[in-house]
């Protein structure tokens, strides 16, 4: 389908991210922390060559946590915009680093499938004309199911519309 802006009003609009359970402030907070934890072994060890052998390993451990919570934020950054009207349905995927995936169909040819017994649980399909992509795949399990059943109501409203 052709990918145009549309200014009606959808039967169904939803926006889904990654959750994250700590904020900017709990995460430098935290990282504080770790560096107050870290610096305590070596506060016996201060002005002994046992200092300088120790400071290199505590400081890359720092970093290696800094760099973790830099590649949560950067992940975070993943969106996914899921619009249904009666005669379309979008998928818009915003990537953590720009890019842009879209998908369309008409919602009388979708098929959506919840694969209970796969990896991972209640792994989301949406198959429409030849071509079958996943839906919130960075969801939990009971959310992937919450989902599922929104979608169901909202596709039997374009029908009904």
């Amino acid at each position: 389908m052709e990918w145009r802006e549309r200014h009606d009003n959808p039967i169904y609009h939803v926006t889904l991210w990654p959750h994250r359970s700590m904020s900017k402030g709990l995460r430098k907070r935290m990282l504080g922390l770790a560096a107050l934890g870290l610096a305590v072994p070596l506060i016996p060890a201060w002005g002994t060559p046992v200092f300088w052998g120790l400071l290199p390993f505590l400081l890359g451990a720092l970093l290696l946590l800094w760099l973790g919570f830099r590649v949560s934020d950067q992940s975070g950054k993943l969106r996914e915009e899921l619009t249904i009207w009666r005669d379309e349905m979008r998928v818009e995927r915003h990537e953590p680093r720009g890019g842009v995936r879209r998908w369309a169909a008409d919602p009388f040819n979708v098929r959506l499938m919840l694969h209970e017994d796969g990896r991972p649980e209640n792994y989301l399909t949406i198959r429409g004309g030849s071509r079958e992509i996943e839906l919130g795949a960075f969801l939990a399990p009971w959310e992937r199911l919450e989902l599922k059943e929104e979608v169901d109501t909202a596709l039997a409203r374009a029908f009904r519309a």
